[in-house]
């Protein structure tokens, strides 16, 4: 009789931009290891992820009971997508009260193989409880980011110390991770640059990010070559491995069950893609969850008219905020230009039309740019290769988490 395969459980926070990179991985580890996935969420998106998993997967979803309206959201809130944004930090509080009813289903599955509990738990950053839970019952834990390392560590600086709140200046820097320069007050997002420690935000940060101690690493959706200073915050940070398996990403099929529907295909957009010269084409998306304000995207409308580029535009109702990948996009890594920073500046057409221009145009600046955003198109197919007895970084880092997996599983095996 064959041995039944390792059983993977996977728990993203309740937000597409979450679910989505979490199902990406989900199908990548079951393309590639073999092992079974258990994916969980609350009801609602659960049913939603039914018509997402591909007809030849074996994931298996499983349920958290979740009511919205016991924590003082809307009925049936369970996404962040259906949510305006001052009540995304409410479903964040209210997330931590699943904590019952998930170590309950580990319990559980844990009978039904028969004693014999998951390889591991893969949870979101914003589930740092999820640790304490896999760390009682005894099941390598780790917290899956769906983005980079640096931007992350950022993040997680910042929400500690609030440094900005240190300083009389405008600018500062982050005690624990120098390495990043420093910052301006107006590169932070709003609920950082509100925050005094004792809002809901620090509140929630200042419980969660700690927790993280208690993981046994870090799995970042990127590139150790491109991200070093990010991984190397937190392998130092938390003491703990910080594995770079990236970029993990959903096919386009894939991308067309999860996501909402596109309003073009993708067979029409390679078509137009091609029939245009090399170099041509500007792509403007502001991210999963991101986007600008109406009257920036009219702004936005008429500088791309105005510079006569050709271009594809991923619009989205305007909520939302970035800011710490700009710096590791535009400082570290050299591949984009910064337009406009703080959450209430305003940029004319004529001013994003002279930095579509300068990207666009074969100016030092845009040739510069194209040259380092090739090279990084470079280490990313390096990272990803498998073949020919050739392992790339992020194949190898995936293998290696899956050998700490295995190894703390076979230990405690061996001291029953």
């Amino acid at each position: 009789m064959a041995e039944p395969k390792e059983n993977i459980v996977m728990f993203p926070f309740m937000a597409q931009g979450h679910i989505i990179p979490f199902l990406a991985l989900a199908l990548h580890i079951e393309q590639t290891k073999g092992y079974t996935i258990t994916f969980v969420n609350t009801p609602l998106n659960i049913k939603k992820l039914k018509s997402s998993i591909p007809p030849n997967s074996s994931i298996k979803l499983l349920e958290v009971p979740f009511n919205s309206s016991d924590h003082g959201l809307p009925p049936n809130s369970e996404n962040t997508d259906i949510l305006p944004y001052p009540l995304i930090i409410r479903l964040l509080h209210a997330s931590t009260s699943l904590k019952p009813a998930f170590k309950t289903l580990i319990e559980d599955i844990v009978e039904e193989q028969g004693g014999k509990p998951p390889l591991c738990i893969i949870a979101d950053i914003f589930f740092g409880w999820t640790a304490s839970v896999a760390k009682e019952l005894g099941v390598f834990h780790a917290i899956f980011s769906g983005a980079g390392g640096f931007g992350l560590a950022c993040y997680y600086s910042v929400w500690l110390s609030l440094p900005h709140r240190e300083v009389d200046s405008d600018e500062f820097e982050l005690q624990d991770f120098k390495e990043a320069s420093r910052f301006h007050v107006s590169q932070l997002p709003l609920s950082i640059l509100t925050a005094d420690g004792s809002d809901s935000w620090s509140v929630f940060q200042r419980m969660n990010l700690p927790a993280w101690v208690d993981s046994n690493g870090i799995l970042f959706n990127t590139v150790e070559e491109f991200d070093q200073l990010g991984l190397m915050y937190f392998r130092k940070r938390l003491g703990r491995p910080a594995w770079a398996i990236g970029p993990v990403l959903l096919s386009v099929d894939n991308r067309a069950r999860a996501g909402k529907q596109a309003g073009i295909s993708a067979d029409f957009l390679k078509e137009w893609l091609d029939a245009k010269p090399v170099n041509s084409v500007l792509y403007v998306s502001f991210g999963s969850n991101n986007t600008i304000s109406t009257s920036q995207m009219m702004q936005l409308a008429m500088a791309l008219e105005g510079s006569g580029k050709n271009f594809i535009w991923v619009v989205r109702p305007p909520i939302g905020e970035q800011f710490f990948n700009v710096k590791f996009l535009e400082e570290e890594l050299g591949v984009c230009v910064e337009i406009v920073r703080g959450k209430t500046c305003e940029v004319r057409h004529e001013d994003m039309k002279a930095k579509i221009e300068l990207v666009m145009n074969e100016t030092e600046k845009g040739k510069e740019m194209r040259r380092k955003a090739s090279k990084v198109k470079g280490m990313i197919k390096n990272a990803i290769r498998d073949e020919d007895g050739f392992k790339g970084s992020s194949v190898k880092e995936l293998d290696d988490f899956f050998k700490a997996a295995t190894v703390m599983r076979d230990g405690a095996n061996h001291e029953d």
